[in-house]
């Protein structure tokens, strides 16, 4: 039995046996957890890692494609008043002031 194998075995009978909320449950408590030690601004740091290596790894006329797919799919996908509805309700929403690092 191959290690991935074992891991897929491990995890299907945890699941058995505590239900798939329990990885919801202890996602949350490490993630908070995560939080407390390291605070909110460590997300931020990981993110905008990401981002640069995806970026070097992609380029960015990948994102760009990306954007015009998901923008096309959800376009096909919506009513043709959708986006004046959006439109709408980010012009009326409250606007939170931006801290600049």
């Amino acid at each position: 039995m191959s290690t991935s194998e074992a891991g897929r075995k491990g995890g299907s009978t945890v699941r058995d046996k505590y239900g798939e909320d329990y990885y919801r449950r202890i996602g949350k408590k490490g993630g908070t957890a995560l939080k407390e030690k390291r605070g909110s601004e460590y997300y931020r740091t990981i993110a905008q890692k990401g981002g640069q290596a995806n970026v070097s790894k992609y380029g960015s006329e990948h994102f760009s494609q990306m954007g015009k797919k998901g923008g096309n799919t959800t376009k096909s996908r919506q009513d043709p008043d959708f986006y004046s509805r959006i439109g709408k309700m980010g012009g009326a929403a409250k606007r939170q002031k931006r801290s600049r690092s």
